[in-house]
């Protein structure tokens, strides 16, 4: 790359402010992309489960992954990956759809007013103003949450760590068995990569797994290279009337889709924030406003071309490990995202196996922040241990942050420390409350 085109980059990215070079960002969006891939196949999966064509559910991905992710790089320069969420999405078909009984148009036109008003309450300021009310210990913790938490997506979806229904809930799969062999192989690889300090030691993991995983059928052969991506046409503004729009219906399930995105997202963003160094001495993020704009303009945009809401990615820690700091890694991560579109028949031939041993890695980075967390204080050091431990074992970053907020404010209370916890932390809390028990 010229000198001009660095020129240009380093003051569009700001990258020697951010103690960091084109090469590590162009490494570390590369990274971010391959780790996140695995959603452009699964989300369609999901969501064609509620009746959504599956075909255009991965052109529709791509792109509302495009719209957030760019808007993250050059709204907010931040090395944040955006994409329709896990989780969310399960939501969106399998409890909205087919447990309640709504129209796939009908979960469809909520994520959109979802987006319209966090649009609306990113410029009120309302979400910056949640993030500064979070208690910096908990924000510490949230990072190590993440950690556990995709530490345990990835060993989950190696298949070393499977269900049991009828033991323990989970149990040690089948570490014999090629899926779990792969991952163990690549863990092992990576592992080497990254004590040695290698740059692009993730990616090369990845690379690696995905090659050892071909003699053993985990990884399979493309038929072809290149491919045109599928229309968006069957489930692009594909909306329900007003009659619909101001109905009590939609009201219950568009306040659990605003609960969830809202702290999923918060989380997201201090977690891998806090990993990265980005937060401030009063442990607040500089910019949180654009970041959280980003994130509303791709939930509403990707409602329109027919997706469930799109979010901040903990998948976005890999390449936070990998070095990425500004928005140049999550532009190189839109540009991947770009040439999926095309590529397809290549990117889906990466295995859950593969990027499971990367995903193990980065839980572990993600753990440095505990050692800013005062254990001494148990008023601090109780909540953040819930925030921890809650995230995976709830499966939500979401719940694991309610669960350190509620507490927080009940042990300051109960202390007679209660001035210790901002207004807004109270308030939060008994609305979390309410939530809980129905009302």
């Amino acid at each position: 790359m010229g000198t001009k085109d660095t020129s240009f980059l380093e003051k569009r990215f700001k990258l020697s402010e951010n103690k960091t070079t084109v090469r590590t960002e162009f490494l570390a969006g590369f990274t971010s992309f391959v780790t996140v891939a695995y959603i452009l196949v699964v989300n369609p999966i999901i969501l064609s489960d509620a009746g959504m064509d599956k075909d255009a559910l991965f052109t529709t991905t791509i792109l509302a992954s495009i719209i957030g992710t760019l808007a993250m790089s050059l709204f907010a320069n931040y090395p944040f990956v955006l994409a329709p969420g896990m989780g969310l999405n399960a939501f969106f078909a399998y409890s909205v759809v087919l447990n309640m009984g709504y129209s796939w148009q009908f979960a469809l036109t909520a994520v959109f007013i979802e987006g319209l008003i966090f649009i609306v309450l990113t410029f009120l300021n309302v979400r910056e103003a949640i993030i500064e009310a979070i208690p910096i210990n908990i924000k510490h913790a949230v990072s190590v949450g993440i950690g556990l938490f995709i530490a345990f997506l990835g060993l989950r979806s190696a298949g070393i760590i499977v269900a049991d229904p009828e033991g323990t809930l989970i149990k040690l799969g089948d570490v014999t068995e090629y899926g779990p062999l792969v991952t163990i192989i690549g863990l092992i690889i990576t592992g080497v990569l990254v004590a040695k300090d290698i740059k692009g030691g993730l990616l090369i993991g990845i690379i690696a797994s995905t090659i050892v995983g071909i003699p053993f059928d985990i990884t399979p052969m493309p038929s072809k290279v290149i491919d045109l991506p599928p229309s968006i046409k069957p489930i692009a503004f594909q909306f329900v009337g007003f009659d619909q729009i101001f109905s009590w219906d939609m009201l219950i399930v568009l306040f659990t889709f605003l609960f969830v995105d809202l702290f999923d997202t918060i989380g997201t963003l201090l977690g891998v924030a806090s990993k990265a160094d980005m937060l401030d001495d009063d442990g607040n993020l500089p910019g949180a406003k654009p970041a959280l704009f980003a994130d509303a303009v791709g939930t509403t945009f990707g409602a329109v071309l027919g997706t469930s809401t799109v979010t901040t990615t903990v998948e976005s820690a890999a390449g936070v490990a990998e070095g990425g700091r500004t928005g140049l890694t999550s532009l190189v991560t839109t540009v991947f995202f770009a040439l999926a579109l095309l590529f397809s028949p290549i990117l889906t031939i990466i295995p859950a196996q593969a990027t499971a041993p990367a995903l193990i890695i980065v839980g572990l980075f993600m753990m440095s922040p505990i050692t800013k967390i005062d254990l001494n204080d148990f008023t601090e050091a109780i909540p953040a241990f819930l925030t921890i431990i809650m995230m995976p074992l709830a499966f939500s970053i979401a719940e694991g942050l309610v669960f350190g907020m509620v507490s927080y404010v009940l042990l300051k209370v109960f202390t007679g420390r209660g001035r210790e916890a901002s207004p807004i932390l109270y308030i939060l809390s008994i609305l979390f409350v309410l939530k809980y028990i129905g009302l």
